[in-house]
């Protein structure tokens, strides 16, 4: 569904608190994480890997990849942890009538890494 320039990936309530869900929409994979109440979006492959990150473990403000535990900070994308080097590309969130959207052509991919 898009609105705008903006493109709805899921509703705010389906993402629990420390939780992830991957959603698919224009051929692309996004993360949709919710971190203390807050919702971020990132580029759902580990940039290590074939890792989902959606199906990661979220610790605090990090999501550790299943494939290689490799971890990333939430928000910003960079990667934290070996063997990760490499920051994954995020999208600011703006909530609209309860659903997660992005701009898909706003991601931004973090300087640095592990």
């Amino acid at each position: 569904m898009k609105i705008g320039q903006l493109i709805a990936l899921c509703a705010a309530a389906d993402v629990a608190p420390g939780c992830a869900v991957r959603a698919e929409t224009g051929g692309c994979a996004y993360a949709v994480f919710n971190v203390e109440g807050r919702h971020y979006v990132t580029q759902d492959e580990c940039t290590h890997g074939p890792g989902s990150l959606s199906e990661g473990y979220v610790l605090d403000d990090e999501v550790e990849c299943p494939f290689h535990q490799g971890r990333f900070h939430i928000a910003s994308g960079k990667a934290t942890c070996a063997p990760a080097h490499e920051p994954l590309r995020i999208w600011k969130v703006e909530i609209v009538d309860g659903d997660i959207c992005i701009d898909p052509a706003a991601g931004e991919v973090a300087p640095g890494g592990a």
